[in-house]
């Protein structure tokens, strides 16, 4: 399957959807901040990043601005799960370049749909 990463300050956030990923077959790394998650796509790009918003530095939203508009970075999909709920954090979110934006807690079989259909449009 893919390289999935998880770019998310909260272990049990990252414990949980490391699990439901592994299940489904993916490769999963994790990092606990924005700053080193842009640094580890940039030296070894994954299929897929998977972007907390709220996190202590920069947020999700600065690093998926970041990732985005680097042309090394910007061909790498970045799934946004956040607990941020409001349809503006949703535009706002896409506006940076994120290619989907989920709600916490997370729904396996939307999260899964979503990741595949990324991947596949990715191949």
């Amino acid at each position: 399957m893919a390289n999935i990463l998880i770019i998310d300050d909260s272990p049990t956030d990252v414990r949980v959807l490391t699990t439901l990923l592994e299940r489904a077959g993916h490769q999963v790394a994790s990092v606990g901040n924005a700053e080193e998650g842009i640094e580890r796509v940039r030296s070894a790009p994954p299929a897929l990043v998977i972007m907390d918003v709220i996190m202590p530095g920069m947020n999700g939203f600065q690093a998926t601005r970041t990732l985005t508009r680097d042309p090394a970075t910007a061909e790498v999909p970045i799934v946004m799960i956040t607990t941020k709920a409001m349809e503006t954090d949703r535009v706002w979110g896409l506006r940076q370049g994120a290619r989907a934006f989920i709600t916490k807690p997370v729904n396996e079989g939307e999260l899964l749909a979503c990741i595949n259909q990324l991947l596949a449009s990715a191949a």
